[in-house]
């Protein structure tokens, strides 16, 4: 590749760089430097923002309340995903397109849309105020696409392989387990972790169904941080930076599965 065509690669992913970088950097200046200050550098650094948000804003709670809403999501995400779509994958059934085509179209639907009806749901089954509720909208709108994937996934998978292994006296469980489940890494990688950030980031279920301070999650501890008369941009930043450290990290671990779960999941092979 001539000189020429590397800058007709490198100048728009430097000004793509660039515009990414910039708002993450604003982001930390804000929350490391002190109150009151308009230095475009952080010094001297401060933590006092961080503490402020941690302790006095209940973000520790909001935090563990975060967490365990997406650990939660990821695994019922995953299991239920993992059954559902080894049976799209492996079985013919008569409404198999009308359901392939219901969970594409499932897409569509904005949440907010829902938002009326599963409160009354979950009002019902006395689960407002629970983080129950959240999990369970968040795996249920996690599912279909989540399906598709597994799918996907699986039919990469030989079917003669499965066929070797009950050959072999395994049943269709073990031959599942033992022969395509260890192939699936990369995909039920790519799934949960998709599962786990949608679920960290979202704001409406969580606005919704949730009432006490001690429920809350961290994007609407981040809205109570503003308010309509002032907005404390230290803290608001400080809370950011806790917002979006365990997804960076997270991603940082998996971007090889993750890469290689999604390019695997796009085709049927």
């Amino acid at each position: 590749m001539g000189r020429g065509a590397r800058w007709q690669i490198y100048l728009p992913l430097g000004i793509y760089l660039l515009f990414t970088i910039i708002p993450f950097y604003w982001i930390l200046l804000f929350s490391l430097r002190p109150a009151g200050s308009t230095s475009l550098v952080p010094w001297p650094i401060t933590f006092e923002h961080f503490e402020k948000v941690w302790t006095e804003r209940s973000f520790g709670t909001y935090f563990a309340n975060s967490v365990l809403v997406g650990v939660a999501t990821l695994l019922m995400t995953t299991l239920v995903a993992l059954a559902g779509g080894y049976a799209l994958a492996r079985f013919d059934f008569k409404i198999k397109r009308a359901f392939m085509l219901a969970l594409l179209c499932s897409q569509f639907v904005p949440g907010a849309l829902l938002l009326v009806p599963l409160f009354e749901i979950f009002a019902e089954l006395q689960m407002i105020n629970s983080l129950g509720s959240v999990i369970l909208a968040e795996t249920v709108f996690q599912l279909p696409l989540s399906m598709i994937l597994i799918s996907n996934f699986i039919k990469n998978v030989p079917y003669s392989l499965e066929e070797a292994a009950w050959v072999d006296g395994c049943n269709r469980m073990t031959a599942f387990r033992i022969v395509v489940l260890p192939l699936l890494r990369p995909g039920l990688i790519a799934v949960g972790s998709f599962a786990f950030v949608h679920s960290w980031n979202h704001f409406l279920f969580a606005l919704m169904f949730l009432n006490n301070q001690d429920k809350q999650t961290i994007p609407v501890g981040l809205n109570s941080l503003m308010s309509a008369d002032s907005v404390d941009l230290g803290a608001l930043a400080a809370g950011g930076i806790i917002a979006a450290v365990p997804v960076v990290i997270v991603f940082a671990f998996i971007q090889k599965w993750l890469i290689t779960g999604f390019s695997a999941g796009a085709v049927k092979g």
